[in-house]
């Protein structure tokens, strides 16, 4: 089984913009969701898409992704559950790590997430001044609950 192992953080302010080394428009949309699995198509910069199966819950979670036509990612996105994310995502380096900053924009205009993957969940890295508040345990950061319910009122952003 795919496995991913990703922390999750709050981003307090903006350094890691000089660091970045490149960035992408995605936008996403969940076609279902539960309490331990989702399904959910994603259109990069408008040119390709994936289709993205996750199970389980918390750091360590099964990840299954599939590259789609674009044309069926357009079509999925009539059936979405909840809102569509948009969101542009920064890569940047980190040691042997890159961090994922995800700026949200639309509903979720002023949250900024950044998460680091993991070989194992008790693996170190370097932590740079810009993550704030761990929310890796924390539902209400995920996706498809954004998707769903919004930004949390307590993020700490914006």
């Amino acid at each position: 089984m795919a496995r991913e192992i990703e922390r999750k953080f709050l981003v307090i302010h903006d350094g890691w913009r000089e660091a970045a080394t490149s960035a992408r428009r995605l936008e996403q949309f969940y076609l279902f969701v539960a309490d331990d699995r989702t399904c959910r198509a994603r259109i990069a910069d408008g040119q390709e898409a994936r289709l993205t199966l996750k199970t389980g819950s918390g750091m360590n979670r099964g990840e299954f992704e599939y590259d789609i036509p674009l044309a069926d990612a357009e079509a999925l996105r009539d059936s979405a559950v909840g809102h569509i994310i948009e969101k542009t995502r920064h890569v940047v380096p980190n040691g042997p790590h890159e961090i994922e900053v995800d700026v949200y924009e639309g509903d979720l205009q002023g949250l900024v997430v950044a998460e680091i993957e993991l070989g194992s969940e008790d693996e170190s890295y370097d932590r740079p001044d810009f993550l704030g508040r761990e929310v890796t345990g924390d539902a209400r950061y995920l996706n498809a609950n954004l998707a769903l319910h919004g930004r949390p009122d307590d993020d700490g952003n914006a």
